[in-house]
């Protein structure tokens, strides 16, 4: 991609945010200017999103056969992080959801009765297990490559 390309891209996804922000300051002060600066953001955004895939897949590609087991390789080991990135990010995504809803129903539940804290807490660590068991699947993946 040549200089000009990725600066007008650059330029591009910078008002991307620009526009709709500033509809949504300084236009009127309604309850429907948040979906007019939504929507605004949305279609510039993958408005511009299109067009630089048009510019970056518009090439000739021409490879040997060395590169492509080296590139083969590196997809895999590139594919290989993105798992224990996955895996890692995703269950504590899911572990924090988990947590939160288990945490208020157990801090509701204790200041009602004091007697069942060892119970509730029981279910906020198995919910804070569900980050760890994503976290020891990363590791695995980590050690295959």
């Amino acid at each position: 991609m040549s200089l000009l390309v990725k600066i007008t891209l650059a330029v591009a996804l910078i008002l991307s945010i620009a526009v709709p922000f500033g509809a949504f300051a300084l236009g009127e002060k309604t309850k429907g200017r948040y979906k007019t600066a939504l929507a605004c953001n949305l279609v510039l955004f993958f408005g511009i999103m299109a067009v630089s895939a048009v510019f970056m897949f518009t090439g000739n590609a021409y490879a040997a056969e060395e590169v492509a087991a080296a590139a083969a390789s590196s997809n895999s080991t590139g594919f290989g992080y993105l798992a224990a990135a996955l895996s890692t990010g995703l269950s504590c995504v899911g572990g924090g959801i988990a947590v939160s809803a288990a945490a208020s129903a157990a801090l509701g539940a204790i200041s009602e009765d004091s007697s069942i804290l060892g119970k509730s807490l029981i279910f906020v660590g198995l919910a804070e297990g569900v980050c760890l068991y994503g976290l020891i699947i990363s590791f695995m993946i980590l050690g295959q490559l």
